[in-house]
């Protein structure tokens, strides 16, 4: 579960702790300033929770206007369909609109593995590179292929799980 605060951009409020939709909703009407007004802007900050979570929040940019759909999507997501959006969003520069976009939709290669070497090495067991005898394998420059994927591939670290991917 993550946990959220709603700061109010009026300093003379005082902001609250939410876990869900239903808290947020009854806490947020009731605040007043110290004059009795009511506050009507808060800065939503991600407090704790699971880091893929909390990386898809920074992602996405969660606000006033989307917390509620950001908090039932991290429910509904698995895995990774945040990954999807932490990588699409926030690092390929894709638009995402929470309420009508699909994470799965997005023109991204991701690779579960930790560097462009290992890629490399994946590339050349599947036979991208064409049928390679075995005995021959041993002499190939894979730091090398990995430089040439530097060019399209990024390596990067999600919730501290290092991946590869390629934006579309």
């Amino acid at each position: 579960m993550t946990t959220f605060f709603a700061q109010p951009y009026d300093i003379s409020a005082t902001g609250f702790y939410f876990e869900d939709s239903e808290a947020y909703e009854v806490k947020i009407g009731p605040i007043r300033n110290d004059h009795g007004d009511p506050v009507e802007e808060f800065e939503i900050q991600t407090i704790d929770g699971d880091l893929i979570d909390i990386e898809c929040c920074n992602a996405i940019g969660i606000n006033q206007v989307n917390i509620i759909d950001v908090m039932s999507k991290l429910e509904e997501w698995d895995h990774y369909q945040k990954i999807n959006v932490i990588i699409a969003v926030g690092e390929c520069g894709y638009s995402f609109d929470i309420a009508t976009d699909d994470p799965n939709d997005f023109d991204i290669d991701i690779y579960d593995v930790s560097s462009l070497r290992e890629l490399a090495e994946q590339f050349v067991d599947e036979g991208l590179f064409g049928d390679i005898p075995e005995r021959l394998q041993y002499y190939l420059d894979y730091d090398a292929i990995a430089r040439d994927l530097g060019m399209e591939y990024v390596e990067t670290a999600i919730a501290g799980r290092n991946m590869v991917y390629r934006c579309g």
